[in-house]
This record gives structure tokens, C-alpha cells and sequence, in this order.
């Protein structure tokens, strides 16, 4: 029997494949119960370009709170801001397995919005 998030790891798992073939950044998510990250890989997929989450300090500031749609919005925009920075455009939107819905949704069009195309 497997559990949640063995599950999603299974889910997760064919679309790195298939992201590491494509050989370009991956915008990679992670959703917990608070909180919410959102990571930038290079093309080889070792090396963090760009990171926003919910408990930085400068992403979190003047939220309401740190699991909802708007703090997920706010990463989104952050961590597409950093990733424009580091020279990186295009990405590949890595769900981790999460369902395309909510706060996951809601961070993929607000990094859309800032620049970053996938």
C-alpha cells in the first residue's frame, strides 16, 4: 500500500523524465499544509538558479497568511523575478506530482504573468 506521498513521487517521477530530456530549466514546486516553494533549476538540473517560498521574509511581507492563493501568487511572481535575473527565461513547470488546481495553478500564472514563459 502505498501512501500519499509515495504516490505523488510516482506521479512526479515520468515528468522529470521527460523535463531532463527536454534539457531546460525546470520550475520545480513544492506545496506543505503552511507553506509553499517554488525552485529554479539550470538545464543539467543540479544547480539552484533561482528560490522563493513562503518563509522568506521579503516574499511573505504584507500577506495575510502563508497558505492561500495570494501567498502563492507572490511566490510565483518572486521566484519568476529571480529567475529572469539569473539570465533564465523559459522553464519547464515541474508540479511535483500536485494536482494542476489551487495554490499550484495560482503560483504557475502569476510567475506566466511576471515574464517566465512555460
Amino acid at each position: 500500500m502505498m501512501n500519499k506521498n509515495e504516490s505523488r513521487l510516482r506521479r512526479a517521477k515520468s515528468t522529470r523524465a521527460r523535463i531532463r530530456k527536454l534539457a531546460v530549466a525546470r520550475l520545480s514546486v513544492h506545496r506543505t499544509g503552511q507553506h509553499l516553494y517554488a525552485q529554479v533549476f539550470d538545464a543539467s538540473g543540479d544547480k539552484v538558479v533561482a528560490a522563493a517560498s513562503t518563509l522568506q521574509k521579503s516574499v511573505a511581507e504584507g500577506l495575510k497568511g502563508t497558505k492561500n492563493l495570494t501567498a502563492a501568487a507572490a511566490v510565483g511572481k518572486a521566484v519568476a523575478e529571480r529567475a529572469l535575473a539569473a539570465g533564465v527565461e523559459s522553464v519547464a513547470f515541474d508540479r511535483s506530482g500536485f494536482r494542476y488546481h489551487g495554490r499550484i495553478k495560482a503560483l504557475a500564472d502569476a510567475a506566466r504573468e511576471a515574464g517566465l514563459k512555460f
